[in-house]
């Protein structure tokens, strides 16, 4: 209306209106571009900050790799704020900042610091003005010390890691049939045994058929039939099929068929152990995430000291590169699927703790004020109105987990996991375009499936309600 062209209109009110957004953008492309930094060390770079990391990880130097780690987590907490606060609104009158530097100040400095600048390149022209042994050298200290509680405190570590790996991941990867020896749980199962459990699942599902629904009583038998065989033991064809019809019960037949035609690519490929050894991994390290990053997020919703306590450790986690996770899992607990079960967790925890604060957080006044006038108490009152009018944010926060889980994938494969992490990363090391190609594009369909069964159940949720 008032004459502009389509090019003024963009670059006059369109971009300047966007710009919070874009400059969001930014942020995340730099966190993505810093993540990176240690995975390009891998296949070629060299004296920068990742390379100091993996050849830091190399030699067994935590000390040196922590603090080469927590420099790229720093840089990235300092970009993120910066962009951050160039998205804010601007206040309405000068802040505390702006009263005190004010624009005299400011050319003062800069003026100072170039003439600085000249006067040291002019004076000393063969001077870096660098330490001639960075704090890196230093820390060898930090080392003999991470060494010595490693040493010392070898019977907590190792029975953390065989309690969770014998009780946690070889029953979901082999079944409870073939997890169950004498030297482990102290029994087998013989067919009485096995006769027991199947009434039992058999049992509780009809329970659920009688009470609720067809559903509920069919995922307690998959997921009983599945605890009984695992991950590995469960017949491909009928998890295409129960995959394939959830998709069609969920979303509809155009995710159904692509659910269906993407695992029967991956089973023609040749890799569906790795997928299977992909799926529980990660399914574990999911559930682990939810139970334990719900558990603090609600805590955090209710305290704003926790809250203020978890802000910097989600920053830390979140901009800290996914290699990085490594470390500390490596460090403590050696080489298995149980330090990649961790470095996944530790990578992918962020999302449920953000989430469930920020849905909690959220809703409505009005209806909470309503619930507890009718004499909820706080359980009530979290788990029958908050939680279930939060739950599209809560679904996000799974949905960005497991994200985060399946980008670790080939991460982890680095500490001996045989899952399509593991054949990207052989893929890699031979340079098999193909079979790299096939590996990534499999793990990409797992987090696209996973998405849109969300968004769709998340969808069918909301109508409902």
């Amino acid at each position: 209306m008032s004459g502009c062209t389509r090019r003024q209109q963009f670059w006059h009110v369109q971009v300047p209106t966007a710009l919070p957004q874009i400059l969001v953008g930014f942020n995340q492309t730099t966190m993505a571009a810093l993540s990176m930094v240690i995975v390009a060390a891998i296949i070629g770079g060299f004296e920068d900050i990742g390379w100091e990391v993996l050849s830091s990880m190399r030699k067994a130097e935590f000390g040196q790799s922590i603090l080469s780690g927590l420099v790229i987590a720093l840089l990235a907490i300092l970009i993120d704020r910066l962009t951050i606060g160039f998205a804010r609104e601007r206040s309405t009158g000068p802040t505390a900042a702006m009263t005190w530097m004010t624009t005299r100040k400011l050319v003062m400095l800069l003026l100072f610091a170039v003439a600085l600048a000249i006067a040291i390149r002019v004076l000393l022209p063969d001077e870096t003005l660098l330490p001639a042994s960075g704090l890196r050298i230093q820390v060898g200290g930090v080392n003999q010390w991470l060494l010595g509680l490693v040493r010392d405190y070898a019977w907590f570590f190792n029975g953390l890691r065989n309690g969770v790996l014998y009780c946690l991941l070889l029953p979901l990867r082999i079944g409870i049939s073939g997890a169950a020896v004498p030297a482990i749980w102290g029994f087998t199962f013989s067919p009485m045994a096995n006769a027991i459990y199947a009434g039992a699942v058999l049992f509780a599902s009809a329970s659920l058929l009688h009470r609720f629904n067809w559903r509920q009583a069919l995922a307690l038998l998959v997921a009983g039939t599945l605890l009984y065989t695992g991950f590995l033991g469960f017949p491909w064809p009928v998890f295409i099929l129960g995959v394939a019809l959830l998709a069609f019960q969920v979303a509809g037949l155009r995710l159904a068929f692509f659910a269906a035609a993407g695992f029967l690519l991956i089973l023609v490929n040749g890799l569906w152990g790795a997928l299977v050894q992909s799926l529980y991994l990660c399914t574990l390290a999911v559930l682990l995430c939810l139970v334990i990053g719900g558990a603090l997020g609600v805590w955090a919703a209710y305290s704003e000291r926790v809250s203020r306590i978890l802000k910097p450790v989600c920053d830390t986690l979140q901009t800290m590169p996914q290699f990085v996770f490594l470390i500390p899992a490596l460090m403590f607990f050696k080489v298995g699927e149980f330090t990649a079960l961790i470095a996944i967790m530790l990578y992918a925890i962020v999302p449920p703790i953000r989430y469930v604060e920020h849905g909690l957080r959220h809703v409505r006044a009005d209806v909470v004020e309503a619930v507890e006038q009718m004499g909820a108490t706080t359980a009530q009152t979290l788990f029958q109105a908050k939680l279930p009018l939060a739950l599209p944010v809560v679904m996000l926060g799974l949905n960005q987990t497991i994200m985060a889980a399946l980008s670790m994938l080939a991460i982890a494969a680095l500490v001996g996991t045989r899952d399509l992490g593991q054949a990207v990363y052989v893929a890699l090391g031979k340079a098999d375009a193909g079979m790299g190609l096939i590996a990534g594009l499999s793990i990409a369909f797992l987090a696209i499936l996973a998405d849109r069964l969300i968004q769709a159940a998340v969808a069918g949720n909301t109508s409902t309600i």
